[in-house]
């Protein structure tokens, strides 16, 4: 399904939040990088679950728990198959935070014993601060592949970087601040070549760009559902099956184990190794009813009205007193600073007119420090936004540069 900027507009009409208004206008969702917002057979599907499925999971052989085990399963199957993965190579975790934390608390049972982490100057909190805990619980250091002048990576230095003492190679497929789209499948090459673990934090890039884990050939994958149009608190973690065996088990109790004495235990198969308790059943329910809403739309076609958005807001963006921080390859995300405002000031005052951007740091207080700036305004697309939605901002930040130039004489 193509999408032009009349079904865009259409497109809204699957989304409830949207007949909400914020100070009586219409809602204006531009942060989309955060989370997305949810169609109307995504909340059918939980609710769908809770009154007519309701029960738990692999402890039951009457029919509502059969039906619930069922459907778990195969939300299994449908992130697996989104991801080009199997079923039993994909965890459900509360979000890729949670994901990036179960490898740094497993994976140095399948590392080479090496001293360094290599991650990207660009890397989100999550796939930093983890590492960071990680090299010192291990006594190893991290190395970063610096970021070139037009927000892409330098890959020539990755080459040198990634070698015989690189361990672990973990990094972002999008940056969630600047929307640079980093060369996954390069920097893995890399990493497989030197031996090293390999893992992609996929929280923007499996939203944005059609993500086969077998061909960007890394050992781990790590995305979340909310920024897919699907529920809070339940993400995925997609591992090569051989690998998830060798790992040990992040949590322990129930429905992880396959025996238990008052001495011992032994582990269940994965999946299930990793699935320790009660998961998000409903949840992970609406994830795949969230994906069969992207197949139906088709997520090249989503990347194209991305696209085709981005371009038409940096056109509407150039203006004075604005300054631009965006790569050429692009995943519908862009980051500004409006001169001498700061950019939560932005963010609140835009609010007012019903229109939704992020402003600060965007939990990249590293790269923005390497930027020289304390934070920036972030707007990001999604198969619902228009050109109108872009018109409503510029005319909201023009408004705001006046009020504020306007303050400032004496």
């Amino acid at each position: 399904m193509k999408i032009t900027n009349d079904n865009a507009k259409e497109l809204r009409n699957d989304f409830p939040i949207f007949k909400r208004k914020i100070n009586g206008k219409p809602l204006i969702y531009l942060d989309n990088a955060a989370t997305t917002q949810k169609p109307q057979r995504v909340l059918d599907a939980i609710q769908r679950f809770y009154e007519q499925h309701n029960a738990n999971i692999h402890r039951g052989v009457y029919q509502l728990s059969e039906e619930a085990t069922e459907q778990y399963g195969r939300a299994h199957a449908v992130v697996g198959k989104f991801l080009g993965a199997n079923a039993n190579e994909i965890i459900f975790t509360r979000n890729t935070t949670e994901s990036l934390n179960l490898l740094a608390y497993t994976v140095h049972a399948i590392m080479p014993k090496r001293k360094h982490i290599v991650l990207t100057e660009l890397e989100h909190h999550s796939n930093l601060v983890p590492w960071q805990q990680f090299a010192k619980r291990h006594n190893m250091s991290i190395v970063f592949i610096p970021m070139k002048k037009d927000f892409t990576l330098d890959y020539d230095a990755a080459e040198k970087l990634i070698g015989g003492d690189t361990a672990i190679l973990s990094v972002g497929h999008v940056s969630n601040a600047l929307g640079s789209i980093n060369d996954v499948k390069k920097l893995v090459s890399m990493g497989k070549n030197a031996g090293a673990i390999t893992i992609v934090d996929g929280a923007q890039g499996a939203a944005h760009v059609p993500v086969n884990v077998k061909d960007i050939n890394c050992d781990f994958y790590a995305c979340s559902a909310h920024k897919l149009f699907g529920p809070t608190g339940i993400g995925a973690l997609y591992g090569r099956k051989e690998l998830l065996e060798k790992l040990p088990p992040f949590l322990f109790g129930g429905d992880m184990i396959k025996t238990v004495s008052y001495q011992d235990a032994t582990w269940n198969d994965v999946p299930m190794k990793f699935e320790a308790g009660t998961g998000a059943i409903a949840d992970a329910i609406g994830f795949a009813e969230a994906i069969a809403f992207i197949q139906t739309i088709g997520l090249e076609n989503i990347a194209a009205w991305e696209r085709e958005l981005t371009q038409y807001a940096l056109k509407k963006l150039r203006l004075p007193g604005i300054t631009l921080l965006h790569g050429h390859d692009s995943a519908g995300i862009i980051s500004f600073i409006c001169e001498e405002i700061h950019a939560h000031d932005v963010a609140s005052l835009v609010s007012d007119d019903g229109v939704c951007i992020r402003g600060g740091h965007h939990c990249a207080m590293p790269l923005m420090g390497k930027l020289g700036i304390p934070g920036t305004c972030r707007i990001s697309f999604s198969v619902y936004n228009s050109f109108e939605d872009i018109d409503q901002l510029i005319s909201s930040l023009a408004k705001i540069q006046h009020m504020f130039k306007e303050g400032g004489k004496t």
